[in-house]
């Protein structure tokens, strides 16, 4: 599980900024125990902000990283592709990442320092016995291991000057350096587009190219071909109690008919497609979803549905593996064609020591204010942009103390401007533009 990540230099993100999945609340089902680490990790993390006060980039700081470890090794040859706070001395500073989280209940702990040219500093350190021991330490090209790793040895010869040391090292058969990289590059992210920096990129990035999935399973997949090799999410013992062992298609259908309790199947097959451009007939892949009408089960093809049931429909499948190997989902504007009583029904599952039984993690942004009731106070941080264009970001917990109580009602106090993160609306400019004040 994430205990905390902490990002500087990167897109708005100036100083650093930290995100803690350590609930100040222990007293609760969303607060899972970590015994190791004295203190409970939450299953929820939600950021709120005006527009433009740098929500995405919070989360994109982490959705960078992670691709990070998948890809620097293939693609990094030429230079790292690097977003720097683009005012200041930004372009001309390093940016820096951290990453604490548990594995297997043993914490770690990676940090990364680099440039667009190179790394600079990188490290994995773990704590088998509440002590730090190094796994592995690299400035620069010179690389030193944990004794008794000498199968990691490899990784100097294939180390670069912009190769991760982590992406190098998690090709060998070493579980605790496998391990940790596999908790990684298990964060699926859905609505971010990690980008090769422009010349000229700004700092709260308004202009990013269409969003799409990163690190994810297709829900489509869940419902295509032979069910007998998916995984069950519910064939292990958890509270004390054996649940009943349902197929992945099962559970998929199953929250889609939460979005739409007319659905009653899912189909996937094939029709023929008359190409007009050379009049070639072509055969496709079909996906429609099965509707209970008067006229009995009706078929309807996926792009006639409403955007809130094709949303919910994507969300399906990253969200069953979360639950399925306990890792981390990320979604940029939560509420994004999703209706709030679905995003609520979302942190339902994810709260739940029922449907999310090994720790799955959520952590979101969002304009909706409505979710805010079903949010502990410990689950929720708030951006706001500063004059210098940089991102703030706090923790609602540490605002004005005890004032920020458990039972206190978060969406009013919020709308209300007790926490700050609201956007400033001044209408005076445009009245005067539109010559109605002088």
């Amino acid at each position: 599980m994430l205990i905390r990540f902490e990002a500087s230099n990167y897109r708005s993100l100036a100083e650093g900024v930290e995100l803690s999945m350590v609930a100040v609340d222990r007293d609760r089902e969303a607060a899972r125990e970590a015994p190791r680490l004295g203190a409970s990790l939450l299953t929820l993390a939600a950021v709120y902000g005006p527009n433009a006060s740098g929500k995405s980039n919070v989360v994109g700081a982490l959705a960078w990283l992670r691709n990070a470890v998948e890809d620097s090794l293939r693609f990094w040859e030429d230079d790292i592709p690097l977003e720097p706070f683009a005012f200041g001395a930004g372009p001309t500073e390093s940016s820096a990442f951290v990453l604490e989280a548990t594995v297997d209940g043993v914490r770690f702990e990676y940090v990364l320092e680099l440039n667009p040219d190179r790394v600079l500093y990188e490290g994995l350190f773990h704590y088998p016995e509440k002590k730090r021991r190094r796994v592995f330490e690299r400035e620069g090209s010179e690389l030193k291991l944990q004794r008794g790793l000498g199968g990691l040895s490899g990784t100097r010869d294939l180390l670069t000057q912009r190769a991760l040391a982590l992406s190098v090292a998690r090709r060998f058969d070493e579980p605790l350096v496998s391990t940790f990289a596999r908790d990684i590059l298990r964060i699926q992210v859905m609505g971010q587009t990690p980008q090769r920096p422009r010349a000229g990129a700004f700092a709260n990035r308004g202009g990013r190219s269409r969003p799409r999935a990163l690190g994810t399973v297709s829900t489509t997949r869940l419902f295509d071909g032979p069910d007998t090799d998916q995984p069950s999410l519910f064939s292990v013992e958890g509270q004390g109690t054996k649940w009943p062992a349902l197929s992945s298609r099962e559970q998929a259908l199953a929250l889609l008919r939460i979005a739409d309790l007319g659905i009653e199947d899912v189909v996937i097959d094939e029709q023929e497609v008359l190409l007009a451009s050379s009049g070639e007939t072509r055969t496709q892949r079909r996906l429609r979803l099965v509707h209970s009408s008067g006229d009995g089960p009706t078929p309807l093809d996926f792009s006639a549905e409403s955007e809130g049931t094709r949303t919910w429909f994507g969300l399906i499948g990253p969200v069953l593996t979360a639950l399925q190997t306990g890792s981390i989902i990320v979604v940029d504007e939560l509420d994004a064609s999703l209706h709030p009583t679905l995003s609520a029904e979302l942190l339902r599952i994810f709260r739940s020591t029922v449907t999310n039984p090994y720790g799955a993690q959520l952590v979101f942004t969002s304009h909706d204010t409505s979710l805010l009731n079903h949010l502990n106070r410990d689950e929720v941080w708030l951006t706001e942009k500063r004059r210098d264009g940089a991102t703030r970001l706090g923790a609602l917990a540490d605002f004005a103390g005890e004032r920020v109580r458990k039972s206190q009602n978060l969406e009013n106090a919020y709308l209300h401007g007790r926490f700050g993160g609201l956007p400033q609306v001044d209408q005076t400019e445009f009245f005067r533009a539109l010559g109605l004040i002088g």
